[in-house]
């Protein structure tokens, strides 16, 4: 019972960082009403794509993992798995499940998690290179791995402690609201 009290709580905060996050961006933009003919194009994120393989059971490329230690499995409220997140030095791997086939297209993939938290952590330390104030080696980078539309991994590269409960937080409620709207078509 402690274990699972634990594990809620855990899950709790997770739930209350990304909720913190996604009201501190409607705070930030505010509510809007909008004209689908008035809205841009969205950016292209940064991505590499992967020609589709012949084989229904394709897997990405082999890569060198760390320890079983740095693992965390991504589920959803009900247990269902989403991602896991392998970490190594500074940098951190998101495999989505792939039974789940998750696609770029699928909202709330591009518009939130690319465009609001990855690109603005990226655009963050930009600001911070162009200061003088972090080294370019240094800076907050990331890489979107697909085959086709679907998303096979997604590499971040100097994550540090602070951004990395907000990322963690970010990705989870991504990949389990694209997952609700995946199940519900």
């Amino acid at each position: 019972m402690e274990e699972q009290r634990e594990k809620l709580y855990a899950e709790t905060k997770e739930v209350e960082a990304a909720l913190e996050t996604i009201n501190g961006i409607l705070v930030e933009k505010g509510f809007k009403r909008g004209d689908l003919k008035e809205v841009p194009e969205p950016p292209v994120p940064k991505e590499v794509v992967l020609p589709i393989q012949e084989t229904e059971k394709s897997k990405p490329p082999t890569q060198h993992l760390p320890e079983p230690e740095s693992v965390i499995p991504l589920k959803t409220m009900a247990d269902e798995p989403l991602a896991l997140i392998y970490f190594e030095e500074h940098s951190m791997h998101v495999l989505p499940d792939e039974t789940k086939n998750f696609s770029v297209n699928t909202p709330p993939f591009s518009n939130f998690l690319v465009e609001k938290v990855l690109a603005k952590m990226e655009e963050k330390d930009t600001e911070l290179v162009k200061a003088n104030q972090l080294k370019t080696e240094k800076m907050f980078a990331y890489n979107i791995i697909r085959e086709g539309d679907h998303i096979r991994e997604i590499v971040i590269r100097n994550v540090d402690e602070e951004r990395l409960k907000e990322l963690k937080s970010s990705i989870r409620w991504t990949f389990e609201k694209m997952y609700e709207k995946m199940k519900s078509t």
